[in-house]
């Protein structure tokens, strides 16, 4: 079934990351930081399946090259903000339908690129990625990394969309931050489901909770990327297998519910009760489990950079790039994730 998914992050400076190093990471490219001199180089990368960067509609046609070139546009990106915890860039992240083909999801994310485009008067730095290797062959998503400023002939200028200050949006009747981000949502599933459609393939999305759309059962648990890894590598992720007995546990207590409310015993009757055994099974002091992962984490980069026999510079700096993957796959779960619960 097709699976909606759609992410709004801020890249910013406050947190040590950087549009520039972003860009280069999700756009497989290289790119220097002409503030810093830093040298962000990701040529190696095979999982990029389309790149491209949108204006605009009103600059078809015109020569704007500063923001057509992609090193070009993020330092300038950066050069126009001047405090230290400035956001610089805003990411749309979406999960394109696996259902459909490699010519149409390009085309649903184009599509979506160029509406945010034209929504907010930004650039959009389009990337488009193939499920990473050894995840969920599902995962095919998509990167929309915005700027926060209108484009213009000669630069960028205010602030735009969701960086817009509320103020401003009052004054120009947009609406607030909470219904902007409801609309974006919605428009992509809009979107998504269009697509479908016209493929002629049944399954569609739905951007609201699941409260809303009248399904009782519990979200599945997100299990971070670099857990999913450390698992798939042979390792244990006791903050794993706690997010999974977390989950066990709502789904136990939702259950009981249900019981109480309907006392005649069912087929789920013994589900329920061993899903409680499982529940109730001692779990070890959450501050630990995290300080466990934590060195099994770093045990398991400290391998992988070993093996690689070279860093870059932007290897040194991993916030962004582990801020990516991070958001690439937040929402993703191996087939044994499933089995696993």
């Amino acid at each position: 079934m097709a699976i909606f998914y759609l992410q709004i992050s801020s890249i910013s400076r406050g947190t040590g990351r950087r549009a520039t190093a972003a860009a280069a990471y999700r756009s497989g490219e290289r790119i220097r930081d002409e503030r810093t001199g830093e040298l962000f180089n990701h040529i190696r990368r095979r999982d990029i399946l389309h790149t491209e960067i949108f204006l605009p509609s009103q600059f078809d046609g015109v020569p704007v090259s500063w923001a057509r070139n992609r090193q070009r546009l993020w330092n300038t990106a950066e050069h126009a903000e001047k405090r230290h915890n400035s956001l610089v860039a805003r990411e749309f992240q979406v999960t394109l339908p696996s259902e459909l083909d490699a010519a149409r999801r390009v085309a649903l994310a184009r599509t979506f690129a160029r509406e945010i485009a034209d929504r907010y008067k930004v650039a959009v730095d389009l990337a488009v990625h193939e499920p990473p290797r050894g995840g969920d062959p599902r995962n095919f998503h998509a990167h929309l990394l915005a700027t926060t400023r209108e484009v213009t002939p000669a630069g960028l200028s205010a602030k735009s969309g969701l960086d817009m200050d509320r103020r401003e949006r009052r004054r120009r009747n947009l609406p607030d931050h909470r219904q902007e981000y409801i609309n974006i949502r919605e428009r992509w599933a809009t979107l998504t489901n269009e697509a479908l459609r016209d493929a002629h393939i049944d399954a569609r999305v739905d951007h609201r909770s699941l409260a809303a759309q009248g399904l009782d059962r519990e979200p599945r648990p997100a299990i971070p990327l670099m857990h999913l890894k450390m698992e798939q590598r042979g390792m244990q992720s006791d903050l794993a297998e706690h997010l999974r007995a977390e989950y066990r546990q709502r789904v136990a207590r939702r259950l009981e519910s249900t019981a109480a409310r309907d006392p005649a015993p069912g087929p789920g009757e013994k589900h329920a009760v061993e899903l409680r055994a499982s529940a109730a099974a001692p779990s070890a002091d959450v501050e630990e489990i995290r300080r466990r992962a934590r060195e099994a984490w770093l045990q398991l980069r400290a391998t992988e950079q070993q093996a690689s026999g070279h860093q870059t510079t932007d290897n040194r700096r991993e916030s962004d790039l582990d801020a990516a993957e991070r958001d690439e796959a937040r929402h993703s779960r191996s087939p044994q994730d499933d089995l696993a619960l």
